[in-house]
């Protein structure tokens, strides 16, 4: 939640970003801060990440107060019902939401079960949901009838699957049919787009010489990197005619044929 301190609300456009405190997520904040936007540094474990995210966007933006965290846990339907009022109440409005936060555990065909897919559903497909709701909600109730837009993260994978991070893999497959149908209800007053990404950061499973090796392995030798993802985010915010679609950004890594996830290759 919010700290104490609650600035008055404000006229620059607010980006709710779930898991802003680190890695990909961070990297969106501080692309939207250096375009002028006040960021909800959504976190669940990482706070003290979060808070170096926020200070980090004041710094880039110049001034204090235009970014704060705030804490949900995903998996939880009251905590992510509570979320967008939170960043509402401090703030006065939200006119984005960036779906970035994702469970990524391992699974098989072979290992599944109803609690793993429970876990990934429920993380990264229905806070997703959720989320959009609540901003469609929040902006009917606004008096200056301004619309907004909401950009979910997937994944190259969808257009490409192997058997690995099965639970996970239906999470996102079963979030990318929901902005066809989100794009559809939402509108006109909330656009809903999907930004898939290719290998874009390393893991504790690659080593720096794996990750640099499998990051080339594309058509056009490079794979998606947090500036181009970022930038895309940035791009779909912005333009105002897409929605109930999905920019792939991973250097064409969904045109090859991978039998394994890149972290098990």
């Amino acid at each position: 939640m919010p700290g104490s301190h609650s600035p008055a609300p404000s006229a620059q456009r607010t980006a709710l970003v779930t898991g802003a405190g680190k890695r990909l997520g961070r990297e969106i904040a501080l692309t939207l801060a250096r375009g002028g936007w006040n960021v909800a540094v959504h976190h669940r474990q990482s706070a003290a990440d979060a808070r170096q995210t926020a200070a980090d966007c004041d710094a880039l933006t110049g001034r204090s107060g235009s970014a704060q965290p705030f804490y949900a846990d995903l998996g939880d339907e009251a905590g992510v019902r509570g979320l967008l009022p939170a960043v509402v109440a401090h703030f006065g409005r939200v006119d984005a939401v960036v779906n970035s936060a994702s469970l990524f555990e391992h699974d098989s065909a072979q290992s599944f079960g109803f609690a793993a897919m429970d876990q990934h559903l429920h993380t990264n497909t229905g806070a997703a949901i959720l989320l959009a709701q609540a901003l469609h909600a929040h902006l009917l109730t606004a008096n200056d009838r301004r619309d907004g837009a909401v950009v979910n993260l997937l994944d190259q994978k969808l257009w490409n699957q192997n058997p690995d991070f099965f639970s996970y893999t239906l999470s996102k497959a079963a979030l990318e049919a929901a902005n066809t149908m989100l794009a559809l209800a939402l509108a006109p007053r909330v656009r809903v787009v999907g930004v898939a990404p290719g290998l874009t950061l390393t893991s504790h499973l690659l080593s720096d010489d794996q990750f640099a090796e499998l990051h080339k392995q594309s058509p056009l030798g490079r794979s998606s990197t947090p500036d181009d993802v970022a930038a895309t985010v940035a791009f779909a915010l912005g333009n105002r005619s897409i929605t109930g679609t999905t920019l792939l950004v991973d250097g064409g890594q969904h045109l090859m044929r991978f039998e394994r996830d890149f972290s098990l290759m």
